[in-house]
């Protein structure tokens, strides 16, 4: 274990060879990401985790590198849609009575919001075009390749209607960088044929991706992280202090941390790190659920992509040894208890298409962190020109960290950027 001591002689050391030092604070696949971007160009970089990643929103993530995802969910249509997509309605949205002091204020940032969509849907395409590109350059330099796939991914609809609608609108719709087309005959009957008959159409993606195994491109970076000179340890951050205009991240045991750079990537958490900094963030924690079947290679067809599935809000993905399917978006405070008919409900949905339980499904819940525009916070803050930060990428996390990881090392750096930040800053908010 690295204690304390080792990661202020760390720092030091980083200065007396004369590299600038830099702390990062989070340790999901954004806080890795920016950790490694930051090692490999030239920062003596040290990577401050909790240490459980099975709390992580990244975690939980269906995998899927989402590059036809280029409208923020912060829009009028969103709100119009919202009464029959309530849980209560069927739906998929949780906003239970008793978590009304988190969602009724964000509702409100997020309403106002919704006149900026425009803007948003472009800042967003900015990011998403470069997400895929991002993430070959990250694998390839980690020597894993193979850990990401960019096979494409369906949307199966089980209505006339929707499938019409759907079809339609995927191809009306300009990604940039995936593509989207109706799926062949042959493609819809294998669809059929794996899930209960259900689909009457589909549109397939291409261009879009797939993580193969979510903990073991973890440990990869991880590992390569470590393998470049990065220091990684386990700590709990209490705060980010801000004095005489310079941010040092305070840890648990009271301890303080200075550094040339710190990034505060730490998810849901961020917010209260970045309180003295930049005051009140609307950050919320949205909360996903999936479970989980593990199987064995007879179960499931390795080269099936993930399966979208609108009409029920659910996303089928197979991983190295598992399948797993995701869904929902509630909006509570991170330690709230879950609420297990989401699960029952998720259980309903793939005994209802024919999934198999493998060994056993196992659930899972998680939080996804939420700004009220459904853009990600990526920038300096302005207390502190030392202090950075990267988070709130809501449903994007996974897809997006490989270009926020690149980001963050040329805002370090005092480089261009590969993409405007004006965005995404936290003064927007």
């Amino acid at each position: 274990m690295v204690t304390i001591q080792d990661l202020v002689q760390g720092v030091e050391a980083g200065r007396s060879v004369n590299r600038p030092t830099a702390l990062v604070l989070g340790g999901g696949f954004v806080g890795a990401a920016s950790a490694w971007n930051l090692q490999r160009g030239g920062f003596a970089t040290t990577w401050i985790d909790r240490g459980d990643f099975a709390r992580a929103a990244s975690f939980g993530n269906a995998g899927h590198l989402a590059s036809e995802q280029v409208a923020p969910l912060a829009s009028y249509d969103t709100l119009r849609k919202l009464p029959g997509r309530l849980f209560l309605a069927g739906g998929p949205v949780g906003l239970r009575p008793r978590h009304i002091a988190a969602w009724l204020p964000f509702g409100m940032r997020l309403l106002a919001a919704c006149g900026r969509h425009e803007a948003g849907a472009a800042a967003l395409k900015s990011l998403i075009v470069r997400a895929l590109p991002a993430w070959h350059r990250l694998v390839t330099a980690i020597d894993a390749p193979a850990l990401i796939r960019e096979a494409g991914h369906y949307a199966a609809f089980e209505s006339e209607a929707t499938a019409r609608a759907g079809i339609r609108a995927a191809l009306a719709t300009d990604y940039g960088y995936a593509s989207a087309r109706e799926a062949a005959p042959e493609e819809l009957e294998r669809l059929r044929a794996r899930f209960a008959g259900k689909p009457v159409g589909a549109v397939r993606f291409s261009r879009t991706g797939q993580v193969v195994d979510i903990p073991a491109l973890r440990a990869k970076l991880d590992q390569a992280f470590r393998d470049a000179g990065g220091v990684k340890t386990v700590a709990e951050i209490r705060t980010v202090a801000i004095e005489v205009g310079r941010a040092r991240a305070i840890l648990g045991d009271g301890a303080a941390l200075d550094a040339d750079r710190i990034v505060v990537a730490a998810g849901v958490g961020s917010a209260a790190l970045l309180r003295d900094a930049e005051g009140p963030i609307p950050l919320i924690a949205e909360r996903g659920y999936h479970i989980d079947a593990r199987l064995s290679a007879e179960d499931w067809p390795e080269d099936l992509p993930p399966v979208a599935f609108p009409d029920r809000s659910t996303i089928v993905t197979r991983f190295a040894s598992s399948l797993r399917m995701t869904s929902f978006t509630e909006f509570a405070w991170e330690g709230a208890a879950p609420d297990p008919r989401k699960w029952a409900k998720l259980e309903r949905h793939a005994d209802d298409l024919g999934l198999p339980a493998g060994e056993g499904r196992t659930r899972w819940i998680g939080c996804r962190p939420t700004l009220p525009d459904f853009l990600p916070a990526i920038g300096r803050a302005r207390a502190a020109p030392n202090l950075l930060y990267a988070f709130g990428h809501q449903h994007l996390g996974v897809t997006l960290s490989a270009i926020t990881g690149e980001l963050i090392a040329a805002l370090a750096a005092d480089r261009d950027p590969p993409a405007p930040l004006a965005p995404f800053d936290l003064n927007r908010f």
